[in-house]
């Protein structure tokens, strides 16, 4: 399955191909290195003028789609191995997986066992998705998130850790809808790429200091409380004595008052923020 759109790259490299078929592949290889290198300026230059973390992530997100990678994850995950919790200052949780594929990795509790994190922990630099499957530490268990992710369409992926002076540490991860090795220089450009997002994200959180806790009554907490442990509207009605059209209503603030696109979303979010606890 390819990508929804051909990128400026990849259009770029079909024309010097067509245009230049007879000559040395070298040729080819330099026109389409400098297509990269034009890519990653026009992403700093655009990155350069944005002030909020929420829309840098949307310009990595256009940025990683030359390289045929539509879905993109940040997270910070905790010294307790789970994923996408972030500082309590920076609020955002930012990614942009399939839904469908959030709410599995969610609800199997996938965030505990996730082979990317464990490999996070001990690796400076950028890693494919291939090596820890093959990795002759890696589980069964391990290897079934990497397959379970595959078939709703994360089916080859590369991630780039950073590792802060204070022990934390951040992860951003790209992936791809094709079975499709990522390029050397794919790498390097994602890793820059990556590196630069999250350099302006601390800078977004030390600038923008501690910021006002998001307020939830009761019963928002109780509904999205369920909503983390995997349980439905339905059943998490029934355990709360409320109809699930009560639920879905509380649900539905919770998301708006998290600024969230969907349920799941909301729930990793309200852990991350310590409103919640599991």
């Amino acid at each position: 399955m390819e990508s929804p759109r051909m990128t400026a790259v990849s259009r770029l490299a079909i024309g010097v191909s067509n245009q230049f078929s007879l000559v040395p592949s070298t040729d080819l290889r330099t026109a389409v290195k400098e297509a990269f290198a034009v890519e990653f300026g026009r992403f700093l230059d655009q990155a350069d003028g944005v002030a909020q973390p929420e829309k840098l992530f949307d310009l990595v997100c256009a940025f990683a789609l030359n390289f045929d990678c539509p879905w993109i994850a940040y997270g910070s995950p905790t010294p307790d191995h789970k994923l996408l919790k972030t500082p309590r200052r920076d609020r955002r949780v930012m990614l942009n997986y399939p839904d469908e594929w959030q709410q599995r990795y969610f609800e199997m509790g996938y965030d505990k066992i996730d082979p990317i994190i464990k490999t996070s922990r001990k690796r400076t630099g950028a890693f494919r998705w291939s090596e820890v499957y093959n990795d002759a530490s890696t589980t069964e268990d391990e290897r079934r998130v990497f397959e379970e992710a595959a078939t709703f369409g994360l089916r080859s992926g590369v991630s780039i850790p950073l590792h802060c002076p204070d022990g934390s540490f951040a992860v951003v991860s790209f992936a791809r809808v094709m079975d499709r090795e990522f390029e050397n220089i794919t790498i390097t450009y994602l890793e820059l790429a990556a590196i630069h997002f999250l350099s302006r994200v601390a800078e977004f959180a030390n600038s923008s200091g501690a910021e006002e806790p998001t307020s939830l009554s009761q019963r928002e907490k109780e509904c999205i409380s369920w909503v983390a442990r995997g349980k439905s509207s339905w059943e998490t009605g029934k355990i709360l004595e409320i109809s699930d059209n009560t639920v879905n209503f509380h649900i539905k603030n919770v998301m708006r008052k998290l600024d969230v696109s969907s349920r799941t979303l909301a729930a990793i979010k309200a852990i991350s923020a310590g409103i919640i606890e599991l």
